[in-house]
């Protein structure tokens, strides 16, 4: 049969016969699947006819894992209990365990006036091999304002309102959540709800106790950017072995937390800086708060270990740049990184050293090139890292005359005279199978946090000098993305963004962080199709594609999803720390599985539940280099779904991307471009160690998750040859 012919008759109705089960596609009634999806939806490689993505923010594996048991002894999860990092005491408490080595965490030197940047310094023990104090984080009472005087906010009746008001994307159940954890310290002291928060061991300690520190409080938010992350891992030839080929020891989370934190925006630093918390001193702010972990024995997480148990998690997936939320959101939307591009949409060499937004002669300076190179006679203190200081963004009129400053986050990393590129590539150069920096000459790609180059309202957002926007805005990019690829097969797919309908009226987000039904806390640079010039600059494909979070569930209910759904939720309830709590995020994740399970849509979809990145927390797993963007640290993956394999734990290696190539094989699609990271074959890993890939690099499409035939299916072919798979 020709394939003309074959792809005439999928559309003219359900095949049967041998071809279809040769070819692994399955046909269901259009009625159940819904109205507005296209009839190419249905023709899949499975009997998944849906797919949901909700994107969390910032928790490693670790860190909310790292004490999960899977429920039957036939299956195995890696995480700090299994390796003896720690161990349980009598109360189920996590203490050091007999290999706490592993995760021992060191200090380093990386002296300005010597060394350029370095993956991996010479190290030293801290001081009493004792982790400098985890500092404070978070609000000290709720974001939500006491609307109620004198009375505690968590019995006031009209804070909860409001909070109600704020967020429309909660289980009911989790609202008082929104009311309560605050901190009630100082910021940026040492955290006195964590037990001996002066005296830790250096290594990773239990963050809660159920005393002082509730699994429902708020806690602060460790670094993760790009620079920072690559050597947190501290990787190096010298250090790999046949389970461990990256020699990526993971062992200076806290040393890079405490020297350089966050970035510091092209500032000097400050006389009195100091890597321990000290009176009068000044520091990162954040102390070693990346070692802090969750207890699951303990009733931590516990949505999230009730869908572990019942359904499937990874214990091998990744978040795919090393660095923050836009980067990962970016790598996840298009298996790539995006550029810095002129008016024409060429390469070009970003703004540095020069004036920005006007301004007098010596205001609005910016330097937007990354230069992670300590400054003269600092230890580690970078010379330009940070997001940039914005003059007036986000704040109403009357507006501040401080004109913009700092910048980073571009790097050329096809150039090694580039500040930080050539540690990067040789170290990739020096692996046994060397790894291609997949870098184009002359690109400047951004490695952190920028806002995209389209309002919602699909104006121009580099362009616009209005004072409340900021000039660390990456230009409209060119570059393809999944949701062009749906759209050139005319796959359904919608971007659920939680409060795009407020930001859309609020294109400089002046209520963000606001309380109440105009609460503006919806995420710019998480969507990666605002960043897109084939979707934004057409008012038709915005209004088709990009939608507030509360259309899911309409969507839902009227039973018009489409084939691909990606979810993102508010700053409120994303589970970012320090903003939001990892309970908020499960009760928004719950909001969801329960509509879901509740309708036709239940046979046939599956739900991935992940984060943007581990947000700099610590993680004890392997980490694969791909390019010279990543892949970063383990994060959370849960897949909801009556076809996976119950309880199952994947251990095939996996990142963001991934899920694309999930979505690319099940709807037989090609990959988004021909230097896209879908283009990489699925993992090969020898049976003793299934965690490591032997054909690096090489992600899993995440087929392993189901077993389609124990659900009354035809068996499922390994489809030999599939492009780009």
């Amino acid at each position: 049969m020709s394939q003309n012919r074959r792809k005439s008759r999928l559309l003219n109705g359900c095949r049967v016969g041998l071809s279809a089960l040769a070819m692994g596609q399955f046909c269901m009634n259009p009625v159940l699947a819904g109205g507005v999806p296209t009839p190419a939806d249905q023709y899949t490689r499975s009997p998944i006819k849906h797919v949901i993505v909700i994107i969390g923010e910032n928790r490693s594996f670790d860190h909310v894992f790292a004490t999960y048991v899977p429920k039957e002894r036939r299956h195995s999860v890696d995480n700090l209990l299994s390796r003896g990092i720690i161990k349980l005491d009598a109360n189920k408490n996590a203490v050091p365990g007999p290999n706490f080595e592993q995760a021992h965490q060191l200090a380093a030197k990386d002296i300005g006036s010597k060394d350029a940047f370095l993956l991996s310094p010479p190290k030293q023990t801290f001081p009493n091999d004792q982790l400098p104090a985890p500092l404070v984080g978070g609000p000290q009472v709720s974001y939500i304002p006491n609307k109620c005087g004198s009375t505690p906010i968590s019995q006031c009746q009209a804070s909860l309102t409001l909070a109600q008001q704020s967020e429309t994307g909660l289980d009911p159940s989790y609202y008082p959540s929104l009311l309560t954890g605050g901190t009630g310290q100082t910021s940026k002291t040492p955290d006195q709800r964590i037990t001996s928060v002066n005296s830790l061991p250096a290594g990773p300690f239990q963050l809660t106790n159920g005393n002082t520190f509730l699994y429902e409080s708020y806690a602060a938010s460790p670094v993760h950017r790009f620079y920072q992350m690559w050597q947190q891992l501290n990787c190096a030839k010298g250090a790999a072995s046949r389970d461990n080929p990256s020699g990526c020891t993971g062992n200076l989370f806290a040393w890079v937390e405490v020297t350089v934190g966050a970035g510091a925006n092209g500032a000097a630093q400050p006389e009195t800086f100091s890597t321990q918390y000290a009176p009068g001193a000044v520091t990162t702010g954040e102390g070693s708060t990346a070692l802090g972990f969750y207890n699951v024995q303990k009733g931590d997480a516990p949505y999230f270990t009730s869908l572990a148990d019942k359904y499937a998690i990874s214990d091998n997936f990744h978040q795919s740049v090393n660095g923050g939320t836009g980067a990962n959101h970016i790598m996840f939307g298009h298996a790539d990184a995006l550029w810095f591009s002129d008016s024409d949409g060429k390469p070009a060499a970003p703004p540095n050293g020069v004036q920005v937004f006007g301004g007098t002669p010596d205001a609005g300076i910016v330097h937007m090139i990354e230069n992670p190179n300590p400054a003269s006679d600092t230890n580690n203190w970078y010379t330009e890292d940070g997001y940039g200081n914005s003059f007036n963004s986000g704040f109403p009129p009357p507006f501040s005359v401080a004109p913009a400053s700092g910048g980073g986050s571009y790097s050329d990393c096809s150039d090694p005279n580039q500040p930080g590129v050539k540690p990067i590539r040789d170290y990739l150069q020096s692996l046994p199978r060397p790894i291609d920096p997949h870098c184009e000459p002359g690109h400047y790609y951004l490695l952190n946090n920028y806002n995209p180059g389209w309002f919602g309202n699909g104006k121009n957002a580099y362009i616009d000098h209005n004072p409340s926007n900021t000039p660390f805005t990456i230009p409209p990019s060119s570059t393809r993305s999944i949701g062009d690829l749906l759209n050139d097969k005319n796959i359904s797919w919608k971007y659920y963004g939680d409060q795009w309908d407020n930001y859309v009226d609020d294109p400089y987000q002046l209520n963000w962080g606001a309380a109440g039904p105009t609460a503006d806390e919806y995420c710019n640079i998480c969507n990666p199709f605002q960043y897109d010039t084939s979707i934004m600059s057409h008012p038709d494909q915005v209004a088709e594609h990009l939608h507030d979070s509360t259309k899911l569930y309409a969507d839902i209910s009227a039973r018009t999803l489409p084939a691909v759904s990606i979810v993102k939720p508010s700053g409120f309830v994303d589970g970012h720390p320090a903003s939001s709590k990892l309970d908020l995020f499960e009760g928004f994740t719950k909001k969801i599985v329960d509509q879901v399970q509740a309708s036709p849509y239940a046979r046939d979809t599956a739900i991935f539940i992940t984060f943007d990145e581990g947000g700099g927390y610590y993680d004890s797993g392997y980490v694969q280099p791909l390019d010279f963007f990543g892949d970063g640290t383990r994060i959370p993956l849960i897949v909801v779904s009556p076809l996976v394999k119950p309880g199952h734990i994947s251990h095939d290696y996996a990142d963001h991307v991934s899920i694309i190539k999930f979505i690319e094989r099940n709807w037989q699609l090609p990959t988004i471009t021909h230097r896209s990271r879908d283009n990489f074959p699925n993992p090969v890993a020898e049976f003793r160690n299934p965690y490591v890939p032997l054909n690096s690099p090489a992600i899993s499409d995440l087929f392993d998750f189901f077993e389609f035939a124990e659900h009354g299916e035809p068996g499922f072919p390994g489809f030999p040859g599939f492009p780009g798979h």
